[in-house]
């Protein structure tokens, strides 16, 4: 059996790391340490939902989860959407209400957006969002790693000049807003953080 240590690591870590591991070994029992009672529901639920049975047992540092293969669980296919994968990132952080905790949403979606098996088409940028493909940001790696794996990274100029960032951009494009209404208006899919 093999032991994942997750018990340091912050959402989406271990359930980033978890995945991988179960994906890379379907059939092989799997432990994963996790340091608090977040991270074994979030890890769980995703054994769970790969067919895995899960017992957790606590201790002083955290969660042990002894994570069996199984079968995977029966899903009743859905018509993929017509079109392209387009997410739409309006601003540096996510969600409304604290922007340090905005920010640390948006760098863990970014992180977790990175880590699919198949990336989004495309990921357009405006507003305070070009700041995430720029001199300084956190999430560049992530960006670069979605843009090598065929994703579309694509920042506003006009905004890119707002924020006097245009000589700033790190991974991706500049872009005008008749090439991000196309392809919001194209898209099979829109996601917005």
């Amino acid at each position: 059996m093999k032991t994942l240590d997750c018990r340091l690591r912050k959402c989406p870590g271990p359930v980033i790391e978890t995945r991988k591991q179960l994906l890379a070994e379907p059939d092989t029992p799997l432990t994963v340490l996790v340091g608090d009672d977040t991270a074994r529901q979030n890890v769980s639920r995703l054994a769970l939902s790969l067919g895995c049975q899960v017992q957790a047992t606590a201790d002083e540092s955290g969660f042990a989860l002894e994570i069996t293969p199984g079968a995977a669980p029966t899903t009743e296919a859905t018509a993929p959407a017509l079109g392209k994968t387009v997410v739409y990132v309006a601003a540096d952080v996510m969600g409304a209400g604290d922007d340090e905790l905005g920010h640390i949403l948006m760098k863990n979606f970014i992180f977790t957006l990175a880590e699919l098996e198949t990336p989004p088409d495309a990921i357009l940028f405006v507003n305070s969002g070009v700041r995430l493909t720029t001199e300084g940001s956190d999430v560049i790696e992530p960006l670069e790693k979605l843009a090598c794996n065929g994703a579309d990274i694509a920042s506003c100029g006009l905004c890119l000049d707002f924020f006097e960032l245009k000589d700033k951009l790190k991974v991706g494009r500049p872009t005008n807003m008749l090439d991000t209404v196309e392809q919001l208006t194209r898209a099979g899919r829109v996601i917005r953080p």
